[in-house]
């Protein structure tokens, strides 16, 4: 009969190997269907819980001066030996997972810096995480991951992002952008930080809108709809969803958008900015589909449409401003 004793111990180990290999910057298709068909077993499901959980806990750990004592131990081996010096089973009790928990400890400052995915300014990227969900970040963007037990939590600094997440009704997805709580369990949705507000687009499924504050009340969301979470209320609409995530397919739709607005929207993916000193034209609606990032079309659309100005800048900058009459 297997001793049930060494299986867990596989599962521990193999557990601890699965989420080296997800943490990796790009992961292939192939692999995530070897990880879930791996994960499908409940003894393998159960021990990647566990190694999630030691890697949550390992920054609370790794000040401990008996954590350092034991690394220092593991890794102070001698040459003509072969072996690594014993090490209390004390220690080794404290993270409760064996080889997965040295694993997670020694590899602390590693962890730390792959938790946290930023882009730059014009710049859109895709990173998929340990569980199967997947995070596309818009420009100027930055999400902090945080994955324990019964929990996959995501914080949104600053920027947008859409989130695609893998069903577990056991363990919440949660976004925080701000004060502002989104809860999902399986479902396709998109956040976006404006300053204090924060915009959600729901794509499909449900999820849940808690504005920042004391008491507040859970807003529901459907598929199809808008929210704009400001000032501790939440206003809900329905919107076209495609056009409200364009920017995943690279493009900017404007409906009726006031001018500087859409000034506002197309200098999101740009160093170089376009200035509008038009005044009188802030309010006009503007209408069509732009690259993302391609300021040229948009300068020379609105500048013909409008009859603006364009005044190059010593800085690269545009200057769209009214014409002298």
């Amino acid at each position: 009969m297997t001793n049930p004793k060494v299986r867990v111990e596989t599962a521990e180990t193999e557990a601890a190997s699965w989420h080296a290999r997800l943490g990796a910057r790009n992961v292939s298709t192939g692999t995530i269907e070897e990880f879930f068909a791996w994960r499908a077993a409940p003894a393998n499901a159960e021990a990647y819980r566990r190694v999630e959980k030691v890697w949550a806990d390992t920054g609370k750990l790794a000040d401990d001066p008996a954590i350092l004592e034991a690394l220092d131990a593991a890794m102070s081996r001698k040459a003509d030996t072969g072996r690594f010096r014993a090490v209390p089973r004390s220690l080794l009790g404290l993270a409760g997972v064996g080889a997965a928990a040295a694993l997670a400890i020694g590899a602390w400052t590693w962890q730390q810096s792959r938790v946290v995915f930023v882009t730059g300014v014009g710049e859109q990227r895709v990173v998929q995480l340990a569980d199967g969900s997947s995070i596309r970040l818009d420009t100027a963007s930055r999400v902090r991951v945080r994955f324990a037990g019964d929990q996959r939590l995501v914080d949104l600094e600053r920027g947008q992002a859409l989130f695609t997440v893998a069903h577990d009704r056991t363990r919440p997805f949660v976004v925080q952008a701000g004060g502002t709580q989104v809860t999902a369990v399986g479902t396709v949705f998109d956040v976006r930080r404006d300053g204090a507000a924060v915009s959600v687009t729901l794509v499909s499924g449900v999820v849940d809108v808690v504005p920042a504050g004391e008491g507040r009340a859970v807003q529901r969301m459907a598929a199809g709809q808008h929210a704009r979470v400001a000032f501790g209320e939440v206003a809900v609409r329905s919107v076209d969803v495609q056009a409200e995530t364009s920017w995943t397919d690279g493009r900017i739709v404007f409906r009726d958008t006031p001018l500087h607005l859409a000034v506002a929207e197309v200098n999101r993916y740009l160093t170089a900015k376009i200035e509008l000193e038009a005044s009188s034209l802030d309010a006009v609606p503007v209408n069509g589909v732009f690259k993302t990032g391609d300021r040229d079309a948009f300068v020379s659309t609105a500048s013909q449409v409008f009859e603006l100005e364009v005044i190059p800048g010593p800085d690269g900058t545009v200057r769209l401003s009214e014409r002298k009459k």
